[in-house]
Parts: structure tokens; C-alpha cells; sequence
């Protein structure tokens, strides 16, 4: 079979990224992005398909089509890259032709001879920021309002519950601007913009999880969502089969968690309690093990925790989605080496066997662990010379041990993480 060029209809290059054919006339990284969305082009995120090479965007869009799925391209009918918006509009006429229901196109203001009216088709971005160890994150859209202003409704939700918390006010649209500038400027906590399309999907299945887990929807949250037209639908995020290369990239996917987005990622509270209970086992025991065998022996308990907590199927899937969904947020800010990292992890995660070995897991306990040695060793009211703490004691072990090599890892109490 020959390989599609990028002269191809985009149904040739469709099915070539569903069959894993090499395309070689792209450049691979932006084959690699599109791929996992070949199955499903629907779900792909516009951003994502706008940056993608021209060929590669028809085809997703082609997909969606024959899918019957109107979200993507309403979505791109309005891109800045007009052969792109062009496309999307011949595919939305398409759909309106099969009977499938569309959104109707954007009015733009009427032309004025002397001054004309742009402001009513202008578009305001929504913006979305990374997700947080407890699966939660914020969601902001913009609503026009009559008299030239926005509606400015701010979501907090949960990947477990749906919508826990609602803030809505009316702000000009320069104040819009400002904020949106200022939350997607560089750093740790920089949200992303989404098109408005993508914002009311997640919303969509914000709600529906608020509707499937009994989470009582925040005052306000039917009002908005009459607003905005959207209706709670479930659309849980979908990963592809694992690739060639993720057995490579998860071995080094504890690296994630020394990226700012994600340094606060930690196991459940349950899970912390029992750790810490572990740990306080382990240093009343009586074995006489020198403190060496009993660092490694805290250590091996706290990556057997790790492997028992990620061997239940509903943590996998949890933790599959939310590093999914980080891969994206680290797409969007241009950093593909995590984004890649979170994205093989997540296909590990999701189809792996249960009891697979994971680096990110045990690397997400041993953050657990300096957690826990971190609190045992917070100052009390008693010295510690009245409590007859030994010298193995976390509060009684030195800030740093001398003659460790340069480089290692040391808990609190001393521990050497890997």
C-alpha cells in the first residue's frame, strides 16, 4: 500500500492515521498529535486541529463528518486560517444537508458607512487552567451581554463530581481582555484559551457528572446552562492503545512531577493517613535493623502502597484521564517533552494490566512519604531531649547528613529517595 501524500483527499489521509500507515510527507510530531484523535476526530480539541498541517486538519474534519459530529467544525468555522474555515463551513452544510443540527452561524453587525460595528462578532476565548492533584480545575467563559458587555461565568469542577462551585459577574470587555492576558501569561498556574465550542463540551459533561454522582448543581448552574444552551452529556475522555515508544517514556514519567503543574499532585487523604500509619509502625518495630534497612524498608512500603492503590481499575482510569487531560494542557503551552510524558503514561495507565510497575505511581508516594516524615517532624511544645527521641528519629535527624553524594534525594528524616 502506497504511503498518502500530503496531496492526498483527506479521507486517504483519515484512514492512514486510523491504520497507523507512516506518512511520511509530514513532519512526525504533528502525525503523532493527530493520530490518537483519527478514531474519534469529534473529540479532537479545535486548538489542537488548527495547529496541525493543513491536510491533517481536513482530514480530522472528515472524520467528524462522517461521524455526524457538527462540534469541530462549528468550532473552526470561525478560524483565523481561512482555507481552514472555508472547509468547516462547506462541512457544516453537509451536515445541515443529512439533517443533522447545527448551530446557526454568528450574525455579524451591520456594515455602518462611517463607522462599523465589529464589536458584536467578536470572539472571547474561554480559558481553562491545568488540573489539580484532587482532579479539580477552573473553567471560564464569556456570555455577550445586550448592552456591549460580557458575562463572565467561572466554573470550579471536579472530574469525580462535576461543578462544585459557580461565580458569575458582568465585566466590560477590555476587563475581559485584561484577565484573559494575565491568566495565560507564562508560569506554573498559566490557564490556556479554549474556543467558546470546547468550553460548553466540558461544561456539558461537568454537568452531566454532577447528574450521574448525585452532586447537587451550585446555585445559579441552571441559569447558565439555559444561557449557554448546554445540556449535561456524558463524554468521558477516551485514550488510544498504548505505542511503540510509551514503555520508553513511562519509565521516565516520574519526571512529571517535578513540573510545576503537577509538584502538588498527591494520593487521596485516605491514602496519606495510611501511610502515615505504616511509617509509625515501621519506626516502633522492634527488628534491629541498622538505619539504612529501615529507610529502604519505609521506602518499599510506600511503593507497595502505591502499587496496591493504582491496581484498582477505577484509580487507574482516574489517574489515566487526568494525565490525558495534562498532556493536552502541556501541549497548549508549548512544552512537549511532559506532554508526551503525560501522554504515555495515561495509555499505560488505561490499558496496561493492573499490577504493572509504574514510576509515576511510586514517585507520587514518595512525594506522600516526605509529606508524612515532613509532619512528624514539626515542632512540639517538648524538645525533643524530653521525649527521649533516638538519634534515627525524623525531628531528631540532622536537615542534611553529611557525606552524601552531591545530587541525592534525602527526606526529612533523612530517608534517600530514589
Amino acid at each position: 500500500m502506497p504511503t498518502p501524500s500530503p496531496q492526498a483527499s483527506p479521507r486517504a489521509l483519515l484512514d492512514a492515521l486510523r491504520t497507523g500507515a507512516p506518512l511520511s510527507g509530514f513532519p512526525s510530531d504533528a502525525v503523532e498529535r493527530a493520530r490518537p484523535f483519527a478514531a474519534e476526530p469529534a473529540s479532537a480539541p479545535p486548538a489542537l486541529v488548527e495547529s496541525l498541517p493543513e491536510p491533517l486538519a481536513l482530514a480530522l474534519l472528515e472524520g467528524s463528518v462522517q461521524a455526524g459530529q457538527p462540534a469541530l467544525a462549528e468550532a473552526l468555522a470561525g478560524s483565523a486560517h481561512k482555507p481552514l474555515a472555508k472547509a468547516a463551513k462547506k462541512a457544516l452544510y453537509q451536515l445541515r444537508s443529512r439533517g443533522v443540527t447545527v448551530a446557526p452561524p454568528a450574525r455579524s453587525a451591520p456594515d455602518s458607512p462611517s463607522r462599523p460595528n465589529t464589536s458584536a462578532s467578536e470572539p472571547f476565548p474561554a480559558l481553562l487552567t491545568s488540573i489539580d492533584g484532587t482532579g479539580e480545575r477552573v473553567l471560564e467563559l464569556a456570555r455577550p451581554l445586550r448592552g456591549g458587555g460580557l458575562e463572565a461565568i467561572q466554573v470550579l469542577y471536579s472530574d469525580e463530581h462535576g461543578v462544585t462551585r459557580l461565580q458569575v459577574n458582568d465585566v466590560s470587555r477590555a476587563d475581559y481582555r485584561r484577565a484573559v492576558k494575565q491568566a495565560t501569561a507564562p508560569g506554573p498556574q498559566a490557564a490556556v484559551e479554549l474556543p467558546q465550542a470546547e468550553a460548553r463540551e466540558r461544561l456539558a459533561h461537568a454537568a452531566s457528572l454532577n447528574v450521574s454522582t448525585g452532586t447537587p448543581f451550585p446555585p445559579g448552574l441552571d441559569a447558565v446552562l439555559r444561557h449557554l444552551e448546554v445540556k449535561p452529556q456524558d463524554k468521558p475522555v477516551e485514550i488510544p492503545s498504548p505505542e511503540p515508544e510509551d514503555e520508553r517514556l513511562a519509565a521516565e514519567a516520574h519526571a512529571l512531577h517535578d513540573e510545576e503543574e503537577m509538584r502538588g499532585w498527591l494520593p487521596p487523604l485516605s491514602e496519606l493517613e495510611r501511610l502515615a500509619h505504616t511509617v509509625a509502625e515501621l519506626r516502633a518495630s522492634p527488628l534491629a535493623l541498622t538505619p539504612a534497612q529501615r529507610n529502604a524498608e519505609i521506602i518499599q512500603a510506600a511503593h507497595a502502597q502505591a502499587r496496591a492503590f493504582f491496581s484498582a481499575p477505577r484509580m487507574r482510569r482516574l489517574f489515566a484521564s487526568r494525565l490525558w487531560e495534562m498532556g493536552l494542557h502541556f501541549e497548549r503551552l508549548g512544552q512537549q517533552r511532559p506532554a508526551g510524558l503525560a501522554r504515555a503514561e495515561a495509555r499505560r495507565l488505561a490499558h496496561d494490566p493492573p499490577d504493572a510497575a509504574s514510576r509515576f505511581a511510586e514517585r507520587l508516594y514518595e512525594k506522600a512519604l516526605l509529606v508524612t516524615l515532613a509532619r512528624r517532624m514539626e515542632p512540639t511544645s517538648s524538645p525533643s531531649g524530653e521525649r527521649g527521641e533516638s538519634p534515627e528519629s525524623p525531628r531528631a535527624a540532622p536537615p542534611s547528613l553529611p557525606g552524601a553524594p552531591p545530587g541525592e534525594r534525602r527526606s526529612p528524616g533523612g530517608i534517600i529517595l530514589p
